[in-house]
């Protein structure tokens, strides 16, 4: 296998397709999000990228049947415009790897005439946040204004450390493109899959792009994880010697 391979699927014929990036990262939020369109929307598989800076193994299906590890693109069809939704369960494993496969991820997106890119993710705050901001950063400044109108925060300093992985690499590779891209990044405690965090982020593409989806099931999954997050805050305070609920019931 050579170090990259793309397999195509399909050659939709795409309106104005915007790509929309949701690899692993930051409490999941950029996959989640990025999932969820591809659960509430029809999509279609377009293309495939095989790649050996990919983890050398397999996903198995609920039948048995094995996949190889690999990224892929589906196409959603929305009332105005199209998207080209990029996601899959691995980054690259080295520097070098993250910048081949995001130039073979913008040479797919090129290919099918995406010319805007919004990639998702968390910034982690390092504690639970019930109502999360969503940060930016674009390749242009004549973008920051359109995002601020739909509640998009830029502050000083933040992201620490910048944007790291294919999320930051679609900003910087696809500026010398030409390419406009901007980064959605919602707040998230960082150590928990964040769906809350998701829909902030979901919720500001809605209205930069401009199409509707339904958040029954995220919502749904940011109350299991509320339960989770709260079972661990009482695990950690009674190690620390903390009152319960329980036992402040019985105070007073």
């Amino acid at each position: 296998m050579d170090d990259i391979e793309v397999e195509t699927v399909a050659e939709p014929d795409l309106r104005d397709p915007v790509l929309i990036e949701g690899l692993p990262g930051v409490g999941h939020v950029g996959k989640l999000a990025a999932e969820h369109l591809l659960e509430e929307f029809d999509s279609e598989v377009v293309a495939r990228v095989f790649s050996d800076e990919f983890p050398p193994q397999v996903a198995v299906d609920d039948d048995g049947v094995a996949e190889l590890a690999c990224a892929e693109f589906h196409a959603v069809e929305t009332a105005d415009r199209d998207l080209l939704v990029l996601t899959g369960d691995h980054q690259a494993q080295s520097h070098s790897g993250h910048y081949h496969l995001t130039d073979a991820f913008l040479d797919v997106a090129e290919s099918h005439g995406v010319s805007e890119i919004y990639a998702l993710g968390g910034v982690p705050t390092g504690e639970l946040v019930e109502e999360p901001d969503v940060l930016g950063a674009v390749s242009d400044a004549a973008d920051i204004e359109a995002l601020e109108d739909a509640a998009v925060e830029f502050r000083e300093g933040e992201p620490a450390g910048g944007i790291v992985g294919v999320s930051g690499l679609l900003l910087g590779l696809g500026e010398r493109r030409d390419c406009r891209a901007a980064c959605l990044m919602g707040e998230t405690s960082g150590y928990l899959v964040d769906p809350t965090s998701a829909q902030a982020v979901l919720e500001v593409l809605e209205t930069v792009v401009g199409f509707e989806v339904g958040y029954d099931s995220l919502e749904e999954r940011a109350e299991e994880m509320k339960e989770v997050a709260e079972k661990i805050q009482e695990m950690q305070n009674q190690q620390q010697g903390m009152p319960t609920d329980d036992d402040l019931r019985y105070i007073g």
